[in-house]
């Protein structure tokens, strides 16, 4: 398959590049500072730019099987901080940077993949196990996981699903102290669930590990 890729210079996003990759697929990797193309998803205007950008690469690519077949977000960005200190543009900065951002890949790409088509969104435990200081991450998760559940009905025999791992293994030395007694999970873990979603027939689903 020939797979849009966001998020690919981040440590899950390198995760899944590579499990991905293994498998045979073709990837066109999408970075804010990185990647085969430089865009960032957070601005819809910049969502519109990318799949422009993308159906250019896919055609000079065409001769050799270029249509975009799936389309995979490992990215997304919220501030950590205590309700109390939290601001409205906090919150909306959380809803732009991991779920508008993400549903806007959906909505705009409807129209851009192949018939049979997949997305593959990312959100995290926070939307079943909140933590001190998470409300934004829990609000943005949640967002995109509702979100998921009704697209997968109207974009049909198209797919979405959504990925929610809780804290990765390779991140624990760093926010361990953030997710106490919480089973963290291994990047190449996560990546399979990717490629679950990626080359299955699920729809609809969220991915829980950990």
């Amino acid at each position: 398959m020939n797979i849009l890729l966001i998020g690919a210079t981040g440590r899950l996003g390198a995760a899944v590049h590579t499990a991905l990759a293994e498998r045979g697929h073709k990837l066109l990797t999408v970075g804010r500072t990185g990647g085969d193309l430089r865009y960032d998803v957070s601005d819809p205007e910049q969502v519109t730019a990318l799949y422009e950008a993308a159906a250019r690469a896919a055609g000079e690519a065409r001769a050799a099987g270029g249509q975009l077949d799936a389309v995979v977000s490992a990215a997304g960005d919220v501030p950590y901080k205590p309700v109390a200190e939290m601001t409205a543009d906090d919150y909306t900065a959380a809803f732009r940077g991991k779920a508008l951002s993400q549903l806007e890949l959906v909505r705009q790409g409807i129209t851009r993949i192949a018939e049979r088509g997949s997305f593959t969104l990312i959100t995290g435990v926070l939307t079943r196990e909140p933590i001190p200081a998470g409300s934004a991450a829990s609000m943005a998760n949640g967002a995109v996981e509702a979100f998921v559940r009704a697209a997968a009905v109207e974009i049909a025999p198209q797919r979405v699903n959504a990925v929610s791992p809780t804290i990765f293994t390779e991140s624990v030395p760093d926010y361990g102290d953030f997710f106490p007694g919480f089973p963290p999970v291994d990047l190449a873990d996560v990546a399979q669930a990717y490629v679950r979603s990626v080359e299955g027939s699920h729809t609809g689903r969220i991915y829980e590990l950990g």
